[in-house]
């Protein structure tokens, strides 16, 4: 029910804006964020957003370098990842829930209701 664009190849040092929108349904008053999984990794948490906006919440490794926002206009939610490092290869994934953006990262991401089906980043070295 989300679906995720933006990922791709890039070099060290570059950056790249994702963006996840909702297929079928809005997601009125859900927190939206972002998890990542590489390869042979556990999904983690990367960043997550209140409804409002006004409350973001960040990964400890992302912390300074990404920057989550949102559009509830146009039903879209962005991750802007600059300075990418080759240790944040993953997939992507989009997620909407309840609870929370203070929350996020301490939830087991199974417990999250809504997920996208991800996109690849690549960062080179």
């Amino acid at each position: 029910q989300l679906v995720e664009s933006g990922g791709g190849l890039v070099q060290a040092g570059d950056s790249l804006r994702l963006s996840c929108a909702p297929s079928g349904r809005t997601f009125s008053g859900y927190t939206m964020g972002w998890f990542r999984q590489a390869p042979g990794k556990e999904r983690e948490f990367v960043a997550a957003i209140s409804w409002s906006g006004g409350s973001t919440y960040y990964a400890n490794s992302v912390k300074g370098r990404f920057t989550t926002s949102r559009d509830n206009a146009k039903n879209t939610v962005y991750l802007q990842m600059n300075s990418l490092k080759p240790g944040d290869t993953a997939v992507y994934y989009c997620a909407a829930d309840l609870l929370p953006s203070s929350s996020w990262d301490t939830t087991p991401y199974r417990y999250l209701e809504v997920w996208g089906q991800g996109t690849l980043v690549t960062v080179s070295s």
